[in-house]
């Protein structure tokens, strides 16, 4: 028995959740729970989940970001599998179907199972780049340039997210990116080739928008994950040469925009990580 919680962070996407959540009455094998945590909406997010899905558990909390949100759905989760969507995706009817499928097959190996997506952005179906083709087995190294697995195709069990510490809510954005480098440093995954969600992008509201250099939190990301001890001494090495062309390319952009305190701490933060400098479980903050 594969029992299924999902789990939907929201924040005032009263309409857009409403087509995440029609997407799912769609499947052709239903989550045994689904949870909204309304991050503190002001729009009508909580009159549309009472009128519309009722059988919705909804969770309302004061705005403390997607991480925050996300983590409070699994742990009121009932469910020993967790699935996530973002509030602005939608998932295809085979979806759960596709996934538990590849967990039967091999119940005891299996800790997350991920897909393929479909990108649509400003209404336009748009091709992906090869630099976001997706994975399956160890993917760790392909998990340090940017994000390899989209959340809303994750299916992951519930230990595993524990035992990674859950959504890291000190980081406003690439809290994905922190998650997936976490769990790939430790175990495989498997990867479902075929789209089983479609990703929206160009509205006001995502993250890339609001946030100027988003590398400063794949930055942090991987400096937290150096300090932790976990990594092979391979995996470090991918893992510092990763920070310093993060660093880098971050620098470039604070010495155009003039962010002088930028400069200093990252260019300070490069040295430490130099050869010869860094040394395991050494945290910078």
């Amino acid at each position: 028995m594969i029992d299924i919680s999902l789990v939907i962070p929201t924040y005032n996407r009263a309409s857009l959740l409403r087509r995440a959540l029609e997407s799912v009455a769609l499947q052709t094998q239903l989550p045994d729970e689904i949870i909204v945590v309304d991050d503190g909406s002001t729009d009508d997010t909580a009159e549309m989940i009472k009128k519309e899905f009722p059988g919705v558990v909804y969770i309302h909390q004061n705005n403390s970001g997607v991480s925050a949100a996300r983590n409070m759905g699994i742990r009121e989760a009932s469910y020993e599998w967790i699935a996530l969507l973002d509030s602005d995706d939608e998932w295809l009817p085979e979806k759960l179907t596709s996934q538990v499928s590849v967990i039967k097959q091999q119940p005891n190996d299996t800790y997350l199972v991920h897909s393929n997506e479909t990108w649509i952005r400003n209404g336009t179906r748009v091709n992906q780049m090869d630099k976001h083709e997706k994975y399956g087995g160890w993917i760790f190294e392909h998990c340090l340039s940017m994000c390899a697995i989209s959340p809303s195709s994750a299916l992951i069990k519930r230990s595993l997210l524990n035992e990674a510490g859950l959504f890291d809510e000190q980081l406003p954005a690439c809290e994905d990116y922190d998650m997936w480098l976490k769990i790939c440093a430790r175990y495989p995954v498997d990867y479902l080739p075929q789209p089983l969600i479609k990703k929206y992008g160009g509205h006001e509201d995502q993250l890339s928008r609001k946030y100027w250099g988003m590398d400063r939190f794949r930055i942090k990301a991987l400096v937290n994950l150096l300090a932790g001890n976990l990594l092979t001494t391979e995996q470090t090495s991918l893992a510092v040469t990763q920070l310093q062309t993060k660093i880098s390319i971050y620098l470039k952009g604070a010495i155009k925009r003039k962010k002088n305190d930028d400069i200093k701490y990252y260019s300070s933060l490069q040295a430490t990580y130099s050869t010869g400098k860094y040394c395991p479980g050494q945290l910078v903050s």
